[in-house]
């Protein structure tokens, strides 16, 4: 048997002892985040829309949270009321923050947090404890910027986003802008739209949109054969090439960093690919991890072989 104060269990049940309500069933405990000896977060859940679940477990005059903190030796511990929206919950979370705008992107499990920029310190926290206990609770991955660095930021990726199709597709700045208005990032998302799509673009008409997308197409063209030309010199083995989860702007940049086959490949971490492919788009921890274990798979085809 190992018993464990640091455990968050053990903390669930602490305030199990002390709310009645826990006890019952009332209020349920979601989830629990510990940084054992300093700081812990509790979401909690009332199955009766007339009683609060933050309330009972802070106790009158703070009376049942005291006495847990008692027991874990001055522990400080945030009670939150947890939510099915992930937005909401981590905003909950990462009190006592204020925060001003939240983007979700559920693919990845990440969720990017603005703060005003007095706020910044406060929703990290000291030595990024906030933060991390809030991403532990939650079970997403967040990143917190303040106002000013998200407009910055969302300032260059329009800036590198419109140089990207205003030197591929030999157009306006005025198109370009537009394009990048309707959430386009590469030529290839242009030569794959329908003319229909593209003619609903405000500004843009039939033969508008199809000249875009022929010059797409032809773009995409070009650089495909540029790019296999590249290969082939470079000596890049047909199994790497026939590897469906990277494209082939991805392939020429692995190519000239020396990862030409597919045990190349296998043989990097999550680390080393975001850092060679995150130009291309890639930043997910865990879609990395992804490409590096498909690239692995015939490693244990060949054990299964033998």
């Amino acid at each position: 048997i190992f018993m464990s104060r640091t455990h968050p269990q053990f903390m669930a049940n602490l305030f199990s002892q002390e709310v009645p309500e826990i006890y019952d069933g009332v209020i349920e405990i979601k989830s629990v985040a510990r940084d054992p000896g300093s700081r812990a977060k509790i979401a909690v859940l009332s199955h009766d829309s007339s009683i609060d679940p933050v309330g009972p477990c802070i106790g009158m005059r703070g009376s049942r949270v005291q006495a847990v903190v008692g027991e874990l030796q001055g522990e400080k511990i945030d009670i939150i009321q947890w939510s099915e929206d992930p937005a909401t919950f981590i905003v909950n979370g990462l009190a006592p923050a204020e925060v001003a705008k939240v983007v979700l992107d559920e693919e990845k499990n990440k969720i990017e947090v603005v703060v005003p920029d007095d706020q910044l310190s406060l929703a990290i926290g000291r030595r990024g404890q906030n933060v991390r206990l809030a991403s532990q609770l939650s079970g997403w991955y967040i990143d917190v910027l303040t106002e000013a660095e998200e407009s910055e930021r969302r300032q260059e990726e329009f800036k590198t986003r419109s140089t990207r199709f205003i030197e591929a597709l030999n157009i306006d700045d005025v198109i370009a802008h537009l394009l990048v208005a309707e959430g386009f990032v590469f030529p290839e998302e242009i030569a794959e739209s329908t003319s229909e799509e593209l003619s609903a673009i405000q500004g843009f008409d039939e033969d508008i949109a199809g000249e875009l997308q022929n010059r797409a197409v032809e773009y995409v063209e070009r650089e495909s054969n540029r790019i296999n030309a590249a290969l082939d010199e470079m000596k890049v083995s047909d199994d790497l090439r026939a590897l469906e989860y990277i494209s082939l702007a991805m392939l020429l940049t692995l190519a000239e960093n020396d990862i030409r086959s597919l045990d190349d490949l296998a043989g990097l971490d999550n680390e080393e690919l975001l850092e060679f492919l995150g130009q291309h788009g890639l930043s997910d921890d865990g879609e990395a991890g992804d490409i590096i274990m498909a690239a692995r798979a015939h490693w244990f085809e060949d054990e299964d072989a033998a």
